[in-house]
């Protein structure tokens, strides 16, 4: 199986952009990622989807635009992607974490 593909853009204490590609076979198990403390926000911007599968899933999100852009809380909310079972996904992922 093809890795993922993980592009950092920019990364900062509080800030980071990266460009993700994940290939075909490829999944995201239901998970969330807990930071310990203040607000964890990630806004992924998807420019590619998958011919087939690879749908992005969450419990809650903040908004969601034509299910090519999110925004949500990982640090509180579970979320996973589909098994891409034609082509690839690719996406921007813009991660926030925020001081208490």
């Amino acid at each position: 199986m093809t890795k993922v593909r993980n592009k950092v853009l920019l990364s900062s204490k509080r800030v980071s952009l990266n460009l993700v590609t994940y290939p075909q076979g490829h999944s995201v198990l239901r998970h969330n990622d807990p930071m310990g403390s203040g607000r964890y926000f990630k806004l992924n911007i998807v420019l590619k989807k998958a011919s087939k599968g690879g749908e992005f899933r969450a419990d809650k999100v903040i908004f969601n635009l034509f299910n090519r852009v999110f925004l949500f809380r990982p640090d509180i909310y579970n979320y996973s992607v589909t098994k891409i079972e034609q082509g690839h996904r690719k996406l921007l992922s813009l991660a926030l974490h925020l001081p208490d």
